[in-house]
């Protein structure tokens, strides 16, 4: 009998003890995943409109604890679950007045991208110096992101979180693909370091020295790059006025009431030109209203002209309208060049217009989904064919609308067409108090560097600002309420290396990251033969 207790008393004792294991087995297994989708978030919370660019860093460290070494499936998952979690609060702002429909299918797709590059990275990681690779697979991502579906949608790139950084310099070197990849080099160099610091008795010191050096070389590169950066007039000085006059009502409705958003800025406009009358503000030599600013056609609506021309002649200077024009046939998002003695002088058509907004990509499929979106979408925007550069009063203002800021192209070939400013016009008023209109201006201050060129940015409901070409923001709005901003600023001509270099950066990190993969391959491949012999 006592041996029979002793039997069941231990029995009775082992559930304890091999559950929690099992549960721990488990916790352990969902561990990298939990990371995965855990660093994701910690890179969302180092975009704008916090200052905590560092945060990247550590968040690209994680993420190479989770990828190296693993199989490329299992890379694949964990790299979506990165997207996800990096992607879904960044865009958030997409549904504020759809709903979450049209915001999780757009971070679903958009996932994807980052999971091919997870997939990437566990392949690349088995080889020397994996870091370097990896951060290309990344900018080779956001390469192809930025490019499809439906002309690509670059929002996140890695550089439109690093304004307040100190790898921001390298924009004028080498455009957002060369500041993200240091940014991203960084991060998997940091991972690497602590790595073989763990393994110190197993690596050499020359293993430790090269991670050690992919850390460095990004931080000096980008103080090296610090003389790339000026803000030193060139061509003279312009003073421009940015007006944002406000919209009646939040949301999809901002301009329902018929040309309240154009009397807003009109009136807003011709305060100013009371305050200089008044010997209050400075004379604007250019004033610049935002995307939208006119809500309906001053071209076949006699009163628009009439407000339009009565507010130019008020500030006696040229105006730079954002309108929503229709010419033959086509429906355009049009800045149009308003003088104060002539009228509407000169034309710039928006180039880059938003899918789902602007336009509809698969008219008859999302109308067999949801009739209400291709309600909101009656008729697509057309795009248009050539750069826009104003001549404001000697000054050439380049035009980059909104949008097109996201887009790296859209923006250099306005500084190659001879812009020596940059104006932003923008209308987030659909997008309420999201932080949108914040992850806009961050972009903003990043081409302001990249391309050294003073940035204006009018919106209608803000937040607009002021940017010198060393991505200081001077002056700023709030949000939701009138205002003008009215200062001095340089134009230049020189073009930074980003600049004359155009898409060549990214075209050699896209190869580099194509050089890593296919290294990897044939490794992988004298591995099995090795294996197999």
């Amino acid at each position: 009998m006592t041996v029979t207790a002793t039997s069941v008393g231990e029995s009775d004792r082992m559930p304890p003890q091999t559950a929690p294991t099992a549960r721990g087995s488990r916790l352990l297994r969902l561990l990298p995943a939990a990371a995965a989708a855990l660093s994701g978030l910690l890179l969302y919370v180092s975009f704008p409109p916090r200052t905590l660019w560092w945060l990247a860093v550590p968040a690209f460290a994680v993420l190479g604890w989770v990828l190296r070494g693993r199989s490329w499936k299992a890379g694949l998952g964990l790299g979506y679950l990165f997207g996800l979690g990096f992607l879904l609060p960044l865009l958030v702002w997409t549904g504020v007045e759809v709903g979450a429909g049209p915001w999780i299918a757009l971070v679903v797709i958009e996932a994807v991208f980052v999971a091919l590059v997870g997939a990437g990275v566990t392949v690349v990681s088995k080889l020397p110096g994996w870091p370097v690779w990896a951060a290309a697979l990344w900018i080779a991502g956001e390469a192809a992101r930025a490019r499809v579906p439906f002309s690509g949608f670059p929002w996140g790139k890695i550089a439109f979180g690093q304004a307040d950084g100190v790898f921001l310099p390298l924009a004028a070197l080498g455009g957002t693909p060369v500041l993200g990849f240091a940014v991203v080099l960084c991060g998997f160099g940091l991972y690497e370091v602590v790595r073989l610091t763990v393994q110190a008795r197993r690596s050499g010191n020359l293993r430790r020295a090269a991670a050690v050096v992919g850390v460095a070389v990004p931080m000096v590169a980008a103080l090296a790059a610090r003389p790339l950066v000026g803000d030193k007039a060139e061509n003279g000085t312009v003073t421009v006025a940015a007006i944002q006059g406000n919209v009646p009502r939040l949301g999809l409705d901002f301009n329902s009431q018929r040309r309240a958003v154009l009397d807003h800025h009109a009136r807003e406009t011709e305060r100013l030109a009371a305050r200089v009358a008044a010997g209050k503000a400075e004379q604007p030599d250019i004033v610049l209203w935002p995307e939208n600013s006119s809500d309906i056609d001053p071209f076949v609506n006699p009163d628009a002209r009439a407000v339009i021309d009565k507010a130019a002649k008020a500030i006696d200077a040229p105006i730079s309208v954002g309108g929503v024009v229709a010419r033959d046939g086509k429906l355009l998002n049009e800045q149009i060049l308003w003088d104060p003695v002539k009228g509407p002088v000169d034309t710039y058509d928006k180039r880059q217009v938003q899918p789902f907004g602007e336009y509809l990509p698969l008219r008859s499929l999302v109308g067999a989904i949801n009739e209400n979106w291709t309600a909101m979408v009656r008729q697509d925007f057309s795009r248009g064919g050539e750069p826009g550069v104003f001549r404001m009063n000697g000054a050439g203002i380049g035009l980059v609308t909104c949008y097109e800021a996201a887009f790296d192209w859209a923006v250099r070939d306005t500084v190659t067409a001879g812009a020596e400013l940059i104006s932003v016009p923008s209308n987030n008023a659909t997008f309420g108090r999201s932080e949108m209109t914040y992850q806009q201006l961050a972009m903003s201050r990043v081409r302001a560097v990249e391309h050294s060129r003073a940035v204006t940015v009018p919106v209608t409901s803000g937040v607009s600002a002021i940017i010198m070409p060393d991505g200081e923001i001077t002056q700023r709005t709030g949000m939701f309420v009138p205002g003008s901003l009215v200062q001095e600023v340089p134009l230049r001509s020189s073009q930074t290396p980003a600049t004359r270099l155009g898409v060549l950066p990214e075209i050699a990190l896209v190869l580099v990251a194509a050089g890593g993969l296919g290294w990897a391959a044939v490794a992988g491949a004298r591995a099995r033969r090795a294996g197999d012999a």
